[in-house]
This record gives C-alpha cells, structure tokens and sequence, in this order.
C-alpha cells in the first residue's frame, strides 16, 4: 500500500482533482492519503473533500489528516507540495511595493522582487520539511507544485538528500494550446522543451514527424484572434523563433520589453496576457473573493447530489506517483539539478528538462544547447536565481540587492540607488518573515 502525503492539503481544488486522479491507478486505489495543513478548518474540509471522493469510488484507500506533519510523514513514498508562506496579504505586498517604485508586476509568484521576497519566505519552510523528510521518509519523492519553482527547488535541491522534483502545467498546456492554433490533434504532436520554470523554450515542435514551427508562425502572423490571445509570448516567438512556456502575463514580467511603459502595458499587457484586466488586481480580489466564500463553495460541492466524477484527469503528479510505485513509466517536464542537461545555462542551477520516472526513480533527459537567442534571457534569470538562492541561505541582503538589480523589468524602469530603496523597504516590510537579514546600507 503506497502512502502519499499531502502538504498544503487546504489547496481544496488542487487536492481533490489530485485525489481524483491517484485512485484511478490500481496500484494506488489503496493507497494511505496522508492530509496536513496548518489551518484546521480547511484541513477539516479537505478531509471530507478526499473521503467523500473514496466512498463514491469504493476505493480501498485510506484517510488520514494532522496538522502536524511530522505525524503523518513517517513511512511516506511520496509527498505533494503546495503551500503559501505568509498568506495573500503579504504577497500583495510584494507586489505594491515595487509598483509604487514604478516596476509593474502582474502575477509577482515567480521572479524579479515579488517572486524574489516570496522564496526568501517560502525557502525555510520547505527546508524544514526537507529535514522532516529526510529523518522520517529518506526514501520518499517531493514533487513540488509551491512557487517561486526554481528558486524553491534549487535551495532544496543543494541543501538536503531529498529526492524531488517541481512540476508545472506550462509545458503541456502550451503544447497543447499550439496545437490547437495549427489545429492539429495533439496525439499527433511531439516536442522537445527545455529551459528553466515559466521561461523554458520548445526547441522542437512537430506534427507527425514534421517541424509544425511554419505552420505556427503563419498561424500567429495571419489570424489576429491567435495573436491577441497571447500578445506578448507571440511576440516574443516572432522575434526569437521558438515558443516560450507561461502565460502572456508571466512573461511580461521576465523580461525588458513590454511592462517599463504604461503604453506598453496598455498595449501588450492588458488585453492578451490571458491574466486580464493585467495587473495583480484581478488576482488579487480573486483570492480575496475565495477566501471570504470557500466554506460555501466547499459546503455546495460536498452537498450537492449528483454523481462525481472521477474520471482521470492530466495533474502530473498522480502518473509521476504510479510509476514511481511500479506502474506504467511516465515522462513529463520537470525541476531538476543542471548536471550536464542543459549545455549554456549554468551548471547545478534548477532547469526545467523532460524527466523519466518509473520504479527506479526520476531519470533527467540532456538536451543539449538552448537556441543562443533564447539562452541570453533564460540563462541571465537562472544567474538571477543562483545570486537570491545564495542570499537566502546566508542571510545576506547585498546579495538579494544585487539580484534584483539585475531583474531585466526592475532594471529597465530603476536606477541603482532606487533598486537599493526598493529592496530596503522590501525588506523593512518582510522583517517579521525573515529574522535572518537586515536592512543594509550600501
């Protein structure tokens, strides 16, 4: 019977649609599915949610919960990760903070200062349980879904024996978005993408053995219905010849080109960053939103009489876990270690790489050299990541100041001594989270 533990279990969609997909598997329907999470009412719901799900399947697995992880973790295979260090109102920080300097994000998970002051958080915590893991489970698998991704995954990755990857849904939802766009079936379609989280290149595309770039390229010049639905990644592919993972409204963020003018913002951010109206906003009063009505949410799903569906769904996770334990070998695209996988970005940083797993293990593909022109920018935010993960481990905030200031979008609206005010009153604002650093003068 395996065991999968589930840290972060109040992700009540996530959890649910995961738990979903597990008991699908016959060597997984009697698994032991371990709940933890901080918040006892949401792991209370979280826990009806999943026995709700094994009592419709008639499934032989078993529940149970703890707000305690280090009580459930023990004898675990494997342990799913989505958790939030210091909650949304934090994070809306992260991202007013920088606005109110003049730098723009719109999602602010992954990099630049948001994405930057959310691994500084979010490092210690997914550290610890890494040392859980490695006292009570040393054989387990984490498959991480926290973000910031890289900068999460690579802190770990150099500072505990655990065995862990971090899985996203960019890489298959973009494959599967462009095959809509050449409209092709997407059985049909194969592909080789490679590069780090959010910023990794499919550096081939093809529909039955045929490069389906040309077919893209006339598809995003000719249509302006494909074009507006993803301005600024499809502007992106017009210039660098090869389709980038994430979101429009991501990639406005990684880079020099569309977020350093309001009219830029207004052109290219606002409308077709899939993200709209473009600005954290949205997101924000969604989470707002949920957070004030999840309980009747969850009371509706969990009262309402028609059948559930359990049918499987395409969560990584679930396929990762079943041949981990013996199933059928998956292959998917996830974070691992740049040991000799990717040529030109630098060796040891978190790369996102198609990654075999079956009962032996996850097994990294090499893929070579990324396209010159697509390794400059994924190449500067993975030495970007190597300076914040450096600075998280040692406390030491020259070395935060010094990534940000070479965060393409931060850079490209601040001078020097404005990214070290920016940064002082991140860090002034974060001092309650971060009781390792101090403000510094330069």
């Amino acid at each position: 019977m395996a065991k999968i533990v589930f840290i972060g279990a109040g992700s009540l969609g996530f959890t649910r649609g995961l738990v979903r997909d597990i008991l699908t598997f016959p060597k997984l329907r009697d698994a032991e599915l371990a709940l933890v999470d901080t918040d006892p009412e949401r792991l209370e719901f979280a826990t009806r949610f999943v026995k709700r799900i094994v009592e419709f399947g008639r499934y032989p697995a078993r529940v149970t919960a703890d707000t305690d992880r280090r009580r459930l973790l023990e004898g675990a295979d494997a342990v799913v990760v989505t958790i939030l260090a210091g909650g949304t109102e934090v994070w809306s920080r992260d991202i007013e903070i920088p606005m109110e300097f003049g730098v723009n994000t719109n999602i602010g998970d992954t990099r630049g200062p948001s994405g930057i002051f959310r691994a500084l958080r979010t490092i210690p915590v997914m550290l610890e349980i890494c040392r859980d893991m490695e006292r009570l489970c040393p054989g387990a698998t984490m498959l991480n879904y926290t973000n910031p991704m890289a900068m999460l995954c690579r802190a770990m990755q150099r500072e505990s024996r655990v065995r862990l990857t971090g899985l996203c849904h960019s890489v298959q939802g973009t494959a599967a978005m462009l095959a809509r766009w050449i409209e092709a079936p997407f059985e049909e379609i194969s592909y080789t993408c490679a590069g780090i989280n959010h910023l990794a290149w499919f550096t081939r595309y093809e529909w039955k053995g045929r490069d389906a770039y040309p077919m893209l390229r006339e598809a995003v010049t000719t249509r302006p219905d494909i074009y507006n639905q993803e301005q600024v990644r499809n502007e992106m592919f017009l210039a660098l010849d090869y389709y980038v993972t994430e979101s429009s409204g991501h990639n406005s963020e990684y880079n020099w080109w569309f977020r350093k003018r309001p009219d830029l913002i207004e052109k290219y951010c606002t409308h077709g960053t899939n993200w709209n109206p473009g600005v954290y906003a949205y997101i924000l009063n969604n989470y707002r939103r949920r957070e004030k009505t999840w309980k009747e949410d969850v009371r509706g799903w969990l009262e309402k009489p028609e059948p559930i569906k359990l049918e499987r769904g395409q969560e990584y996770a679930a396929y990762i876990i079943n041949a981990l334990v013996g199933g059928e070998p998956y292959e998917f695209n996830g974070n691992v270690p740049n040991r000799g996988l990717v040529d030109n970005l630098p060796e040891e940083a978190c790369v996102e790489v198609p990654v075999r797993a079956d009962r032996r293990g996850l097994t990294p593909r090499p893929v070579g050299k990324l396209p010159p022109q697509c390794a400059i920018l994924t190449g500067l935010q993975a030495q970007v990541e190597e300076l914040a993960v450096e600075g998280a481990l040692t406390g030491n905030p020259r070395l935060v100041y010094q990534a940000v200031c070479h965060d393409p979008l931060t850079a490209a609206v601040l001078s020097l001594a404005e990214i070290r005010e920016l940064v002082n009153r991140m860090l002034e604002f974060n001092r309650p989270y971060l009781p390792r650093f101090r403000a510094f003068a330069a």
